[in-house]
């Protein structure tokens, strides 16, 4: 169907023959015509009336059944639901980090997310008396809120949300209504820069704790994250966790041994970046005859029923340029009716 939200008949007559506490019986009456081409009579019952199509398939045969049921039936319908109001109020679905992104894509400027720890919950455990820690403990939830800190450019904003996306989403929001006034920068910075700086984002979007392990192995230094203590109650644990990178040790501390593990790595990366810079050592090149390609598959003709992910490679190796590449922007929608956004 051209519009995947909107409802098959079959489904339409299911709400109504519920709304009026019946069962639809679908029969398959007949079948004709040869293998390649077959026609399929069926027939649908509702209560007292029944309908008869065809299709090219059993169930175009039903659904046809049904459009007729629904343009012919006496049964009461039931009244349509009204349309949900769009979440986001922005037109054609597109959610704010969608729009963000093609926002920091003009700009030049990546939009980069980092999840931030939740802020730090009152402690409780002062007011606990047996009296009420029942009711304390039961019926007094705190809900869970996540933060979000986005960097576009040299700008900073700060999102929250009852669940990680919708803390993107509000600071993606954020970040549009001030940069979308703001002119596009116009100079680019040198070569030497770029390199610089898309070696920083490249760490942003990396974990501590990747960075540390991909550093040590630059510079060929064992690494090692050890639990060195554990204390407090069941129900709020601390840890203590060193890591061992070489000569350079540090701890972290946190309510899980993840943040531990994490902060620790934060902690020896300052150490670490103190470090002097490792010589490039440039790789001799390899010199060998290429085969000459005979026929260089590029015409239009070419390859009509070819998968176009493969086509576009083929037509940029014959024209010796780079492969494409593809980035993930973002996704949404159900779990079962995901949709993504891809950049090439």
């Amino acid at each position: 169907m051209a519009n995947p939200k909107e409802k098959t008949p079959m489904c339409l007559v299911n709400e109504l023959a519920r709304f009026n506490r019946i069962q639809p019986q679908y029969k398959l009456l007949n079948e004709r015509g040869p293998a390649h081409a077959k026609m399929f009579t069926v027939q649908l019952t509702l209560g007292e009336q029944t309908w008869e199509a065809e299709g090219s398939s059993i169930k175009k045969a039903q659904h046809a059944a049904a459009s007729k049921a629904l343009n012919e039936t006496t049964l009461p319908k039931p009244t349509p639901r009204p349309p949900k109001n769009n979440v986001n109020n922005n037109p054609g679905s597109i959610t704010p980090t969608v729009e963000l992104n093609g926002l920091a894509m003009k700009r030049g400027e990546p939009a980069i997310y980092r999840p931030l720890d939740p802020k730090p919950v009152p402690n409780y455990r002062a007011n606990y008396n047996f009296r009420g820690m029942y009711n304390q403990r039961y019926h007094c939830p705190v809900p869970k809120i996540f933060y979000v800190q986005l960097t576009v450019g040299n700008s900073e904003f700060f999102g929250e949300g009852k669940t990680r996306q919708a803390a993107r989403h509000n600071a993606a929001m954020k970040a549009l209504q001030a940069l979308q006034n703001e002119p596009i920068p116009e100079k680019l910075p040198q070569n030497g820069e770029t390199g610089k700086e898309s070696e920083e984002d490249k760490d942003a979007n990396k974990s501590e704790i990747s960075v540390v392990f991909e550093i040590a192995l630059k510079r060929n230094i064992p690494v090692s994250f050890e639990v060195i203590k554990e204390s407090g109650p069941p129900h709020m644990k601390s840890f203590v966790t060193r890591v061992t990178v070489g000569e350079f040790t540090a701890e972290g501390e946190g309510n899980s041994k993840k943040l531990s593990k994490k902060r620790a790595a934060m902690a020896v990366l300052q150490e670490l970046k103190k470090l002097p810079p490792l010589p490039v050592i440039e790789k001799p090149k390899l010199y060998f005859k290429k085969r000459p390609k005979t026929i260089l598959k590029t015409g239009p003709e070419y390859g009509q029923g070819m998968n176009p992910i493969s086509r576009l490679a083929q037509i940029q190796q014959a024209k010796k340029e780079k492969e494409p590449e593809y980035v993930l922007l973002s996704e949404r929608g159900m779990p079962r009716r995901r949709e993504f956004v891809m950049q090439v």
